[in-house]
């Protein structure tokens, strides 16, 4: 006799020839820590392939030049190239996401207890301020001096990816450690480009991307709940900055932080609501047929369900893989094509800008991280990682070298002068290349202490 209990398998839990052999080890490589940034790295090698193809190369700038013109009568007028429909509208996405890892660290991670949250947020102060003092340290007074802040960014997917790698050799308080310090530096690259990297400021635009956001804001604290409503206010935000001169996707941080972190159900709300569903559905209603008297209790309590988590963390759910592995991977492949035939690849790397950015990663990065984390140690300002040691902060500190996408990003906003954007870009590979390598070598060398 057939098990009655047994529940119908879905589609990708079945036998079926492409559920075995892609979607589920594609599902399982994607929960994977490495996985972004392995997928990555995919992206930028394909785009230096693209870019340096002997006859299709040209076809790489071709593409992303292509150009987007959209009006709506007098009201709404859009040209923007295709990398600049990635740059100013796909990365709002990720932007919006690292909004949202930002307020649930600062509101339910780490980053809430100021102590512990102290040390990480010095540590990468000092590992913004000496990779920027580096690189003007080559480039003061030349016009290259607007790339200071492209060796300050930390690449979260790669830095936590090569620590996945590493396994146990990695104290649990080490990785929390670099979580919240590359964190910390998305909040001081974020301020970063609001500020520094803004051209023309049209205030009438400004003030009314203010006045939407005041409205979300108004419109959350009445309690609406009707999702359609914040996505048709959002893309007002985001055109609004847009069109203010501020960096568009400083709307999706905006809007990052605005998401509730709080459930509109708290733990009993939800077993009271959930009981009060069942009761009023338990009663035998001979006038509704049984399906439609499941289908109803079933509408019910996802509801109750959905209400019971917040916002924050169904965003956060729903976006982090198609950031991490769509958003991310198309920006790469948009950005990091370098036409090796249009430059001297070896004045390039011993160029004012490239020394300046890949020093200011290495050497940067890991004396900047070290001695703001030993001055604060010294000063009773923050408590040192339980269980991790000075080669774990070292090590630590080299990976937060890796810089690569807000660093791509940064170059994208700091140049005018394709010669520096190149030279910059050069330097970033470089870097980041090397501070990982560094960074993997001294945490892997160490003597291994077994779980952490």
């Amino acid at each position: 006799m057939a098990d009655e209990t047994h529940l119908p398998r879905t589609w990708v839990e079945s036998d079926r020839v492409i559920p075995t052999r892609f979607a589920r080890p594609l599902r399982r490589f994607t929960q994977l820590e490495a996985a972004s940034g392995i997928v990555l790295l995919v992206a930028a090698f394909a785009a230096i392939l693209w870019a340096n193809l002997p006859v299709f190369g040209d076809s790489y700038t071709e593409f992303w030049e292509t150009e987007f013109d959209v009006s709506l009568g007098s009201l709404l007028h859009l040209q923007e190239t295709l990398k600049e429909v990635v740059n100013d509208g796909l990365m709002v996405i990720f932007f919006f996401v690292v909004g949202l890892e930002i307020k649930r660290e600062l509101r339910l991670g780490d980053l809430r207890d100021r102590r512990a949250a102290a040390l990480p947020a010095i540590a990468a102060l000092g590992g913004m301020i000496v990779p920027a003092a580096i690189f003007l340290s080559f480039n003061a007074a030349t016009e290259a001096s607007s790339g200071w802040g492209i060796p300050m960014a930390t690449d979260i997917a790669f830095a936590v990816g090569i620590v996945a790698l590493l396994g146990s050799r990695v104290p649990s308080t080490a990785k929390l450690f670099l979580l919240a310090l590359a964190i910390a530096d998305d909040i001081g690259a974020i301020a970063v480009i609001a500020i520094f990297y803004t051209d023309e400021l049209s205030l009438p635009w400004l003030a009314t991307g203010l006045l939407l956001l005041a409205v979300i804001f108004g419109a959350k604290h009445n309690h609406v709940r009707n999702v359609g409503f914040y996505w048709l206010v959002g893309i007002g935000v985001w055109f609004a900055i847009f069109e203010s001169g501020v960096h568009a996707t400083l709307a999706g941080v905006a809007l990052g932080f605005m998401t509730p972190s709080s459930a509109y159900y708290g733990g009993r709300e939800y077993d009271r609501k959930a009981r009060e569903t069942l009761d009023l559905y338990s009663a035998d209603d001979s006038t509704t047929p049984a399906r439609e008297h499941v289908e109803h209790e079933a509408l019910q309590l996802a509801t109750v369900a959905r209400e019971s988590v917040s916002p924050l963390t169904r965003l956060e759910e729903a976006l982090h893989p198609w950031s991490s592995f769509l958003v991310i991977p198309i920006f790469a492949l948009a950005n990091a094509g370098v036409v090796f035939s249009d430059i001297s690849v070896g004045d390039a790397l011993t160029s004012s800008v490239a020394l300046g950015v890949s020093i200011g990663l290495v050497a940067g990065k890991i004396i900047g991280i070290t001695l703001a984390t030993w001055i604060a140690i010294r000063l009773g300002l923050g408590v040192f990682p339980r269980g991790t040691g000075w080669v774990d902060i070292v090590g630590l500190s080299a990976l937060a070298g890796v810089g690569f996408t807000v660093s791509l990003f940064i170059t994208e906003l700091a140049f005018e002068n394709p010669l520096f954007t190149d030279q910059a870009k050069i330097g970033i590979f470089l870097g980041s290349f090397l501070a990982g390598a560094i960074g993997y070598t001294l945490l892997r060398a160490k003597p291994h202490r077994g779980p952490g």
